[in-house]
């Protein structure tokens, strides 16, 4: 890896506690109850009052979107990551110089691709290996990255760009399905560029190297092919549905990854002691008992550092809680859930971020990267960090305020908790 770069919008972009409000009250499908649960769903989700959301939305114009806003969207965001990219690696790296170029934007595939939209704006290489990867959700990222791996096997002395999105404008949800309301309390306005090489001149440039990638797929059972999906309400109105089954999907897609990839990682020595330990428990446990939950390994053995991604507070802290790790090893997804929302394939690097700016990141050091999307996918892998990093990014205005600006009490609970007075039961809202 040689460089990668977040998307931050503009100030006015910004969904904080007024704007998010006026958005509730545009929708009139909802009722007093879907007040109180989005009041809820909000106080809860760990997301803070600074992130962005789509021009569209903020406008008034989220029942009624247009493919410009589409392409608008996705042009902020991706140009910008691209331009940072350019200009950090100026005087030895161009856009001629890129080899294969990835862009993974689930439910947006205009044609032309998104691809040849980067390739159009940067005069890319006519010999240009293009992907556009559509509908893999929030790790696209990491599908990308294994594309790119297995593309450099064949291939020597590349140069390779992923671009990691998600259009949120020509989603917004306008109806009253709570299943379907929770994307637009944790979805927010986001994204990201990755740059990669296997060419030996880039070495000394490098920031980490890649270890290993696993993908893992549980997609051929029903339930968890359907526990995250794109469909229409009741009512006609398109969304994204996210149903309780999606924390056993996740946990099970999970499970079958570390499975494969935990021995790449760590010691044989950690392994050893498991393997004791938990032939131990099965013969002490009575019959009719289960043994104790948790993954039983210490992680810590092999790797430093947790990039969970930040697709809600239940996902962070139940990963957390099934693998045995600390608060200090999952405050990176929570800092970045609630700085900067769930972006959808984007977000682990928002993550990765947050650890450079508090210059946790030392030779050396391995880092586990894990993410899960619709289908029901895990996509992980490891990187092994190359050079002490300490580079300004995109959490260089805020990471001082971080992690003691997540624990100020939620705006939402101050300013509307008057919508669970009982009295209110009474009372046409």
């Amino acid at each position: 890896m040689l460089h990668y770069e977040c998307y931050k919008g503009k100030d006015e972009r910004k969904l904080d506690t007024e704007t998010c409000a006026k958005v509730v009250q545009r929708n009139k499908n909802l009722g007093l109850e879907e007040y109180r649960f989005l009041l809820r769903t909000m106080a809860s989700s760990g997301i803070g009052e600074e992130t962005y959301g789509p021009i569209n939305v903020l406008e008034g114009r989220e029942d009624s979107p247009t493919l410009l806003d589409a392409h608008s969207e996705m042009d902020e965001i991706i140009f910008d990551t691209i331009d940072k990219i350019f200009l950090k690696t100026k005087g030895f790296l161009s856009p001629s110089d890129i080899d294969i170029l990835i862009v993974n934007v689930s439910l947006f595939a205009p044609s032309p691709s998104l691809t040849s939209r980067v390739i159009n704006r940067y005069k890319m290489r006519e010999d240009i290996k293009s992907f556009n990867l559509s509908g893999l959700g929030c790790s696209a990222s990491v599908i990308s990255i294994d594309i790119v791996q297995r593309m450099f096997a064949t291939h020597e002395n590349k140069v390779a760009l992923v671009i990691s999105t998600e259009t949120m404008g020509p989603h917004w949800y306008c109806g009253k399905d709570r299943s379907m309301m929770l994307s637009n309390c944790l979805f927010r306005a986001g994204g990201s560029s990755v740059l990669l090489t296997n060419a030996a001149r880039f070495k000394n440039r490098a920031l980490m190297k890649l270890v290993t990638v696993v993908r893992a797929h549980v997609g051929s059972d029903d339930e968890a092919y359907s526990c995250c999906m794109q469909i229409e309400d009741k009512e006609g109105h398109p969304g994204f549905l996210l149903t309780k089954y999606l924390k056993k999907a996740a946990a099970r897609a999970l499970t079958k990854n570390l499975a494969v990839l935990l021995p790449r990682v760590l010691p044989v020595k950690e392994l050893v002691r498991y393997a004791i330990v938990r032939a131990f428990k099965r013969r002490t446990t009575p019959k009719g008992e289960t043994a104790s939950s948790g993954i039983g390994l210490n992680l810590k053995t092999g790797l430093e550092h947790f990039c969970i991604h930040p697709g809600g507070r239940a996902i962070i802290e139940g990963v957390g809680k099934s693998l045995g790790l600390t608060e200090f090893d999952i405050e990176p997804a929570r800092m970045a859930l609630h700085r900067f929302g769930n972006t959808s394939s984007g977000g682990l690097w928002y993550v990765l971020g947050y650890m450079e700016a508090k210059n946790r990141l030392k030779k050396g050091h391995k880092i586990l990267m894990m993410s899960m999307g619709a289908g029901f996918e895990s996509n992980n892998c490891v990187w092994e960090v190359l050079k002490d990093l300490d580079g300004k990014n995109v959490w260089e205005d805020s990471i001082d305020q971080y992690p003691d600006l997540s624990k100020v009490p939620n705006p939402f609970v101050e300013k509307y908790d008057w919508i669970n007075d009982e009295t209110m039961s009474f009372v046409r809202v």
